[in-house]
């Protein structure tokens, strides 16, 4: 019987211009060879909404500073449950659409643990995530941006 640690987090989906999102690659130190793409984001301090957790990772991961009021509402929300260095989570999930021009991506806010397990970061296109045989979550990325990115609320 897994037993599962409780966490609640938020996520950004920092569009660009071109309407590729940002992605950081990364790894689980328990198992390093498990390499993943994955959005900005992480787990919400206490008493911090969804929108204010999903602000301060946006600043501490990439440097861009946004208000929550500026993110507006999630775009969908999820339930996940997955191990992360030897500790398996059942994580409540908000993603928030954050939109920019463009945005060169500062990672001096990382922390330690994501210094150890981050190992760079790219703009995926919707086709290119479709077509990329690259493990990335949440694994249906590519139809939700789609549906984000086109305004359908279906989400």
């Amino acid at each position: 019987m897994t037993v599962y640690t409780p966490r609640r987090a938020a996520r950004v989906l920092l569009v660009d211009a071109a309407d590729r999102v940002l992605l950081f690659h990364g790894s689980d130190p328990a198992r390093p060879g498990h390499r993943y793409w994955f959005t900005p984001g992480g787990g919400l301090d206490p008493g911090e909404s969804p929108a204010e957790g999903a602000a301060r990772e946006l600043a501490e991961e990439t440097g861009l500073r946004l208000s929550p009021a500026e993110l507006g509402a999630p775009v969908w929300s999820e339930t996940v449950e997955f191990p992360f260095d030897g500790v398996w989570y059942r994580q409540e999930q908000e993603f928030f659409l954050a939109r920019v021009p463009g945005w060169e991506v500062d990672t001096a806010g990382f922390d330690a643990i994501e210094r150890a397990t981050v190992h760079g970061h790219r703009w995926w296109t919707v086709a290119e995530l479709a077509d990329t045989t690259e493990r990335y979550y949440p694994p249906d990325l590519p139809a939700r941006l789609g549906r984000v990115l086109t305004g359908d609320d279906a989400c």
